[in-house]
Order: structure tokens, then sequence, then C-alpha cells
């Protein structure tokens, strides 16, 4: 039979020790030397890529490498656009007035009697001059879709007006030859974008011509059910809910299509040229 063992003999746990205070002191000073080392190197070499980076020379209002970023988000962006993706549609009950945000090309009285909308064809295409009656009787399209500001704030808003693409169905201006621009079977000799300017010229946007033939993108002359009041962009504003409202000019008083990607307001001013969502 085993000999029992006494409390005194059996084994103990290994009890640990509490660091010295001036250990624990040492330790934390230790560590607070380290943090304070790696925050001021991090500090440095963020100063010096900054330095760096407002050295370089400048495309289009922002330096090159942030220009290369910006040109690289807008290859992105069009890369997974498609005629078929849609922006969401809300219920009627949702539309609500947008805010007024920003005045440029806006600041001169509208004589909506005089307005015209001057078109500049593609080559030898021509130039049309058309009223607001013109617009009016292409086919209405409605949607209630979101207006996405820059920002970050959004509102639901019920458009009418007429789709870009049935416009240049009815005009053909956008190709050489004068063929419509089928948005499903795009003539080959359709010009690649489409520059829109306000009747002053001081804002202007542009848009590659797939985003014009989107079929939510619109040429508007109604918000919730009414005229568009001057503030919003009438008599004519651009409605393309695939991009933010940077895009959305108002007052519509030229359409050109041209080779080159055209001026764009906000892009001159260090924003995303494709302006996509």
């Amino acid at each position: 039979m085993p000999a029992s063992s006494s409390p005194d003999s059996l084994p103990r746990e290994p009890t640990s020790q509490a660091p010295a205070p001036d250990a624990l002191q040492q330790e934390i000073r230790r560590r607070s030397r380290r943090s304070f080392l790696l925050a001021g190197g991090a500090a440095l070499l963020g100063l010096g890529g900054w330095g760096w980076l407002v050295t370089r020379p400048d495309e289009d209002g922002v330096p090159a490498p942030l220009r290369r970023v910006l040109d690289a988000n807008g290859r992105l962006s069009a890369a997974y656009f498609r005629n078929t993706r849609l922006a969401p549609e809300f219920a009627r009950g949702r539309a609500r007035a947008p805010r007024v945000n920003g005045k440029y090309g806006l600041k001169t009285e509208l004589d909506a009697a005089a307005w015209r909308l001057n078109v500049q064809g593609f080559g030898p295409a021509g130039t049309r001059q058309l009223t607001l009656a013109d617009i009016r009787a292409l086919p209405k399209v409605e949607m209630i879709t979101e207006l996405k500001c820059i920002e970050g704030w959004s509102t639901v808003v019920h458009w009418g007006g007429a789709r870009f693409a049935d416009f240049l169905a009815t005009y053909p201006l956008a190709t050489r030859s004068g063929q419509p621009a089928d948005p499903n079977n795009p003539p080959a000799d359709l010009a690649p974008f489409v520059s829109l300017v306000t009747p002053d010229r001081q804002y202007y946007v542009g848009l590659d011509m797939q985003s014009a033939l989107h079929p939510q993108t619109l040429l508007c002359y109604e918000m919730n059910g009414q005229p568009l009041t001057p503030e919003h962009g009438a008599p004519l504003r651009l409605v393309t809910p695939l991009k933010y409202g940077i895009k959305h000019l108002k007052r519509i008083g030229t359409i050109a299509f041209v080779d080159q990607r055209p001026a764009d307001f906000w892009a001159e001013r260090g924003y995303d040229w494709d302006s996509g969502h």
C-alpha cells in the first residue's frame, strides 16, 4: 500500500513573479521610445512623399501621378459599363426635389423663348439648331432614379425627357456618314465622344459615346412632373444616373460630337473625368 503524501511533499505550481517597479518602468519607456520613432518615421515618409507629389507636373489640375490614378479608375469604370446595366428605379412616392447645387453656367438670366439647342455634327454632318418643341416631339421617357452627388448626398428624382439615343436616331449627327447611332450595333464612323456646354460656356462636361447612348441617359425637360426650373437646368438638362451629378449638365446650350476626349469642368479641377459609380 503506497504511503500517503503530506501537503509539503506534493508538487507545487510555479508562481509568476510580478516585475519589479523599476523593470516595469524601463519596459514602458522602451516601448514608448519605439512607438515614437515608428510614428516619427512614418510622418517623415508621408511628408517626403507629399513633397515629391506636389512637385510633379500638373495634368488637368492635379499632379500627374494622381491623374494617372484617376484615369485608371475611369478605365475600370468603363470596363464594367454595359448598356444592360441599369441604375435602380424607385417608387414615385420617394421622389424629391434635389438640392440646388452649383450655379456655374446659370448666372445669366434665362430667355426661354429665345433658347435654342445648337448641335455640331461629326465631320461633314453640319450644324443643326433645335427648339424645345423639337425635343418634346421625341418619345417621352420617365424614370425615377437616384441623383448622387460626389459630395456624398443623394436624392431620388422623377425625371421626364427624351433618351439621348432616340435623339440621335432622329437627328443622326454623330456619324460622318449620317447613319443613326444604334447603341446595339454602333456604326464604325460613330463619334467616340460628346461635349455638352452651357449657353454662356461657363460649364461644360464630356461623355464617352457609350455612356451617352445608355438607355437611362436623358435630355430632360421635366422634374417631378413639372417643367424644369431655371435653377435646376431649364429648359433642358442632361441626366445620366450611372454618373455623379457633376456630369448632369444644366441648361444645355451646345452638343458637339468629337474625336478627342472633350474638356470637362470638374476634371480640370482634379476630379475623375469619367465620374461613374
